[in-house]
């Protein structure tokens, strides 16, 4: 699928659904260690958020998905760190909520 729509190669800002709670989602962002809990985007180094109880905290969690977010949105935008540290940290940040 990458292929498809990243021809040109891909950006470096995700937004997914962490499968689970806004509770899950936030321990997620918390379990990470490389990844800064910053809501700038497009630094070099990598950072992370959960807008639901950040950004967007003002809304409820019915006004959350008018703005495109949920109480399961985690945003990345990944930095200049080494791809292998990048991915072990994203694995623990996974391995935490399982």
């Amino acid at each position: 699928m990458h292929d498809k729509y990243f021809k040109n190669g891909a950006a470096s800002i995700f937004t997914f659904e962490i499968n689970g709670t806004s509770e899950d989602a936030k321990k997620f962002t918390e379990s990470l260690k490389l990844f800064s809990l910053l809501a700038n985007v497009a630094d070099v180094k990598s950072l992370v958020i959960h807008p639901a109880s950040t950004t967007h905290s003002q809304l409820s969690e019915e006004e959350l998905p008018s703005s495109g977010i949920t109480p399961t949105t985690v945003r990345l935008s990944i930095g200049t760190e080494h791809i292998d540290d990048i991915i072990a940290d994203l694995e623990e940040g996974f391995n935490a909520i399982k």
